[in-house]
């Protein structure tokens, strides 16, 4: 499954440590590639490496290029293709071709670009990095390419020359009601790549002994999607069935830019949660953002199967598929 790459950090740490590092990226892939554009494998100049651009194919011939690549102090575009048996190994069925673009971090990606990308990263920036492969002409957008940031998509622009990789924070979850629901949807959503906090003040649902290892917040929902922060990389999951508990995380959700609300409950309470939502002064455009009854009608009954709707619905939102 997808985690969150580190590979700017780590290279960012790696070149100030004084080890050289490169930064090599799958800029374009044709056929069944082992790994998605955007993908990124760090170099350090005595072999070291960190993440993968294709699973295992071509990561030694990227190796050595990177490592040439640091010491002349210039970007390479490389292009490989991976047989149907190399591809077979690493779990395929057919084969494809990659081009990745290595970048020498100092002497062709600037460290203080870098080191912008890696801070806006932390604060949960989402940033584009654009670079001219004919020209190298490099920058970070912040107020460019929204299509791209929200289907989380890098790529090669119209001309053929652009490429943009786009840097996502990592997708979170923030779930209203420690209940039976979401000790299913939890654990899924983590297997899908988020980073899910469960908020709840009832003692007895809110424990360590029904969420082993997972981050749950006692406070009020309000105060606690407030410490969390709500950004357009979060789902919000209410389903406490009290408007008391959803209501105030529900109210700041609809203020905020979170990409997904899902509210448990019937089409009779929902519309209850529809006309208390206007009294709070919301707009209908506000209001239709709300999942509810939440997930995808799947005739889902036990508490899993509402929790595999749940998730499918936050899938295809997050993809522009509903």
């Amino acid at each position: 499954m997808e985690r969150f790459d580190s590979s700017p950090e780590t290279a960012l740490k790696w070149h100030r440590a004084g080890k050289g590092a490169a930064l090599a990226t799958v800029v374009e892939t044709w056929g069944s590639a082992p790994r998605r554009v955007g993908a990124q494998l760090v170099i350090a100049g005595d072999g070291r490496i960190e993440g993968s651009v294709s699973g295992g194919c071509v990561e030694g011939a990227v190796i050595v290029e990177a490592l040439e690549a640091i010491e002349e102090g210039e970007a390479r575009l490389l292009e490989f293709g991976v047989s149907d048996d190399d591809a077979f190994s690493v779990g395929l069925a057919c084969g494809g071709t990659i081009r990745v673009l290595v970048e020498p971090v100092g002497t062709v990606l600037p460290e203080p670009m870098l080191a912008e990308l890696v801070a806006a990263r932390a604060q949960r920036e989402p940033l584009a990095y654009e670079v001219n492969v004919e020209t190298g002409h490099r920058a970070l957008r912040r107020a460019a390419y929204a299509e791209r940031l929200r289907m989380d998509r890098s790529g090669f622009e119209e001309d053929g020359q652009t490429f943009v990789a786009i840097h996502n924070p990592p997708l979170r979850l923030i779930v209203v009601g420690a209940v039976h629901i979401a000790q299913a949807l939890v654990p899924m959503a983590r297997i899908a790549g988020y980073d899910p906090a469960i908020v709840d003040p009832r003692d007895a649902f809110a424990s360590d002994a029904r969420f082993p290892g997972e981050t749950i917040l006692a406070d009020w929902p309000d105060e606690a999607v407030s410490k969390l922060g709500l950004d357009a990389r979060t789902a919000l999951v209410l389903l406490t069935h009290d408007p008391k508990l959803d209501d105030p995380a529900l109210q700041a959700a609809l203020s905020a830019n979170v990409f997904y609300i899902g509210a448990l409950g019937s089409k009779r309470t929902h519309a209850k949660r529809v006309d208390r939502m206007t009294q709070a002064g919301f707009s209908d455009d506000q209001i239709s953002r709300i999942h509810g009854p939440v997930g995808l009608d799947i005739g889902a009954a036990s508490p899993s199967e509402i929790a595999v709707a749940i998730l499918a619905q936050m899938t295809a939102v997050l993809r522009g598929k509903a």
